[in-house]
């Protein structure tokens, strides 16, 4: 190593490269988890924090005035133009 290099920056170094080097070992034993194995004999992800979705969202609509139709239509007109 160059004489300038301190010893912490050698460490930083090393510990960014065995860090790097651990992730890359972790992507690619899931990549080939998610591709090996079927959809159903992969592990279940800890989503524990996130409600289970029950049903769809209803569709929500408002009724516009004709005064907001019109300026709506103006806006996307504006919008069409560029």
């Amino acid at each position: 190593m160059p004489e300038h290099v301190s010893i912490l920056q050698q460490i930083g170094l090393a510990v960014l490269a065995i860090a790097t080097v651990a992730w890359v070992v972790g992507l690619v034993r899931l990549v080939r988890t998610v591709t090996v194995a079927p959809p159903e004999k992969l592990p279940a992800l800890p989503l524990g924090a996130l409600p289970g979705q029950a049903q769809a969202p209803a569709l929500e609509s408002v009724s516009l005035t004709p005064d907001e139709r019109d300026a709506f239509a103006g806006l996307v007109r504006q919008f069409s133009r560029g």
